[in-house]
């Protein structure tokens, strides 16, 4: 449950990350749909994956992670933006959905696809790129 909040909490910091950089450029970069509802998020989106990883590797899973080094850092870093690819995509899916049926602003949007995306990117993260060690692969 400690692993829990603390992935919550940092991805309240990501959120925050995302949310202004989607400000920013739907607001001062992009005027048209497309750049304002799919190449602001796109942008906005590697910047709080980056955020959410590093949070990930140096707080949250750092206890997971027995060979600190950079190749260590960086597979795991592809591994984490290729599973918060797949956790975008079902963002993006949501945000669109959401703008369709209310439409809302497209940060009200991108705000409640967030938390459905949320959980999967969880499970990913604690499952795939940061998971457990077993007794036998630690020898």
């Amino acid at each position: 449950m400690r692993t829990y909040i603390e992935f919550v909490a940092s991805r309240l910091f990501g959120t925050g990350v995302d949310t202004l950089v989607l400000w920013l450029c739907s607001t001062f970069l992009f005027t048209s749909y497309w750049g304002a509802y799919v190449v602001s998020p796109i942008i906005s989106f590697e910047f709080a994956v980056m955020s959410n990883f590093l949070w990930s590797y140096c707080w949250i899973w750092r206890k997971r992670i027995h060979n600190k080094n950079s190749g260590d850092f960086w597979i795991r870093f592809l591994i984490f933006n290729a599973s918060s690819i797949v956790g975008f995509l079902i963002k993006m899916l949501f945000l669109l959905i959401f703008e369709k049926i209310f439409g809302w602003d497209v940060v009200y949007c991108n705000l409640v696809a967030l938390l459905i995306s949320g959980l999967f990117n969880y499970f990913l993260a604690d499952c795939l790129v940061f998971r457990k060690q077993s007794v036998i692969s630690q020898r």
